[in-house]
Parts: C-alpha cells; structure tokens; sequence
C-alpha cells in the first residue's frame, strides 16, 4: 500500500471546524451539547412541523434547536475573531477556508463582515461536510458489506506506486465506480428543491398553471429499472460500461443550480477512503442490510449503524 496524504478528520463538523482553527473547542462543543441536550438529531425531524416551532425550553425540540444554534453561532464568531487575531500577528500560514476568506476584498477593497463570514462558513459546515460524511458512512458500508467490491477496492489500492499523488488516487476507476454507485443507490438528497413556475407552462400535453411546484425524486430516478438493471443491487461495474447523462444520474443536483462543490466532495471521498482503508481494518459489527432514515432534508445511516476499527500492522 503506498504513503497516501494525511487526511486529518474524517467527521464532517469536526474537519470543517479544524479549518477554523481549533479542534479542542468544537470537541467541547459536542460533548457540552450531548450533555445538556441529550442525542438532538433523533428528534430534528419534529423542527419541521411549523407547530412545534416554538420556543418551550431546551426539553423541547424547537428550543433544542435554537439552543444549539446559538452555540455553534458563538462558536464560529469565537473562531472569525482569533483568526482575526492571529492574522494581524503573523500567527496564521493562511492556508485555509477562513484565513483566505479573512484576506478576500472586493473591488472597493473592503473585506468580508464577520455576519458574511458565519454565514459563508455555516454553509460550508453543514450543506458541504456533513453531506460528504454521510456519503462515506455509505460508502464503508458497502465496501465491507460485499466481499467482491471489498477485493477489488484494495486490489486497486494496492497497485498503487509508492508516495503518489492525490490526482492518481482520484483517477482510479473501480473506486470512482463504487463512490459513484454509492450516491446513485442512496443519494444524501433523495430530491431536489422546488421550482415554481411563473407562468403557465406545457409539458407533453400537460397543462400547469403559474404557481406550481415542480420538484424531482433524485431517488425515484436513480431506481429506474430502465435506466439501471437491477436497480436495487450494488453494482459499480455499471458505472465501467456505461456514461450516464445529467438527466439520468444527477446525486448533486442539475442544471445551473447543480451543488459547486460536486468536484470536491467526490475528490474528497476518494482521498478520505483511500487514507483510512490503507492505514486501518474495517468490519462491520452487523451484517444485516442497512437501510437510509430521513436526517432533516437528506438521507443517512440509521444510528444503530457500526463498525470496529483498528491500526494495520506496519512491517518492520
């Protein structure tokens, strides 16, 4: 197995929070949250329901909600100010997300607002890592829950050529197919957002009025049986011998609203998967299948979903 890039965190939250700077804190947060608050996300779907948005205390789950929020907000205006700091002292190699959007100005020559940096970085936090997480918590799942696709994963990994670069690992074909098949089968999106129409439109001889809401089941297309045979199996070979079209195969989305960060997330997931399968031993603790629940407006691993880990043993 070769010398692969360092990939610090593998948890969305907790990476994206080290590009702020600080990993003690947002490890605090959490632990300070799960005391106070108890597991929040087996409720977060209840926020949703219009009402129950009101505020009756941390043991409710809108004032759950609201509580957490101000916590992370605080925390992210902690992390804008020592940056800040830092910055103005030379303390920072200003190589990441929050030191160049500190040092971004526009064409008057103004920097960002510390309202416009939380919002640039709550955005980054949680609609690009926490998405890409729950994309590699599948695809683990799926590696070690087929044999096949477990084999040929390291079979490819291991021809690698010592200390290569991050581009090799990304053009790997069978891990490409299995990443790819891995948000096909079970997108984080299961849709897309609503487009409402503002005027009257036709559609194959289908009237719609102004007002009407058109969305589209990125799940339901993704289980086509005409577009994919066997639509409910595993498959990544099928991305081997076939090109899908974006209206097809469409995990981040299409058209001019597609997710900018598609390129990342899958260049992410690669370099994440490559660096732990090479250095640890994965298992699943079930080998009963796994099925997606709703988490908010995305699908992920049910919480009961495990698996034991533990350091390869180096040659000496």
């Amino acid at each position: 197995m070769p010398n692969l890039p360092t990939v610090k965190s593998t948890s969305g939250l907790l990476r994206t929070l080290r590009m702020f700077g600080s990993i003690v804190r947002p490890l605090e947060f959490m632990e300070r949250r799960k005391a106070k608050y108890g597991d929040f996300y087996q409720v977060t779907f209840l926020i949703f329901f219009t009402w129950l948005q009101k505020d009756w205390g941390k043991y409710s789950p809108w004032g759950r909600f609201l509580l957490i929020k101000q916590e992370i907000r605080t925390l992210i205006y902690e992390e804008i100010e020592d940056r800040r700091e830092a910055i103005a002292n030379n303390q920072s190699e200003y190589r990441d997300i929050l030191s160049l959007l500190l040092m971004a100005k526009d064409e008057t020559g103004e920097g960002m607002s510390d309202e416009e940096l939380h919002d640039e970085l709550i955005t980054l936090l949680f609609a690009g890592h926490e998405t890409t997480a729950s994309a590699l918590t599948w695809l683990f799942y799926w590696i070690h829950y087929l044999p096949e696709v477990n084999r040929q994963v390291h079979q490819e990994l291991d021809s690698l050529e010592e200390n290569l670069d991050n581009m090799a690992i990304a053009n790997l074909p069978y891990l490409d197919a299995t990443i790819k098949e891995t948000l096909r089968i079970y997108p984080i999106a299961a849709g897309t957002f609503a487009r409402v129409l503002t005027q009257p439109m036709s559609i194959r001889n289908h009237q719609f009025d102004t007002d009407t809401w058109f969305m589209i089941s990125i799940y339901n297309l993704h289980h086509q049986e005409d577009i994919y045979l066997n639509a409910d199996r595993f498959m990544p070979e099928r991305f081997l011998t076939k090109n899908y079209s974006n209206y097809e195969y469409m995990p981040f989305g299409g058209g001019n609203r597609r997710c900018i960060g598609s390129a990342l997330a899958l260049l992410e997931m690669k370099l994440v998967t490559a660096t732990i399968l090479s250095r640890f031993d994965l298992a699943l603790v079930s080998k009963r299948p796994m099925l997606p629940v709703r988490r908010g407006l995305t699908l992920a691993a049910p919480a009961s979903f495990k698996m034991t880990i533990k350091a390869k043993k180096t040659a000496s």
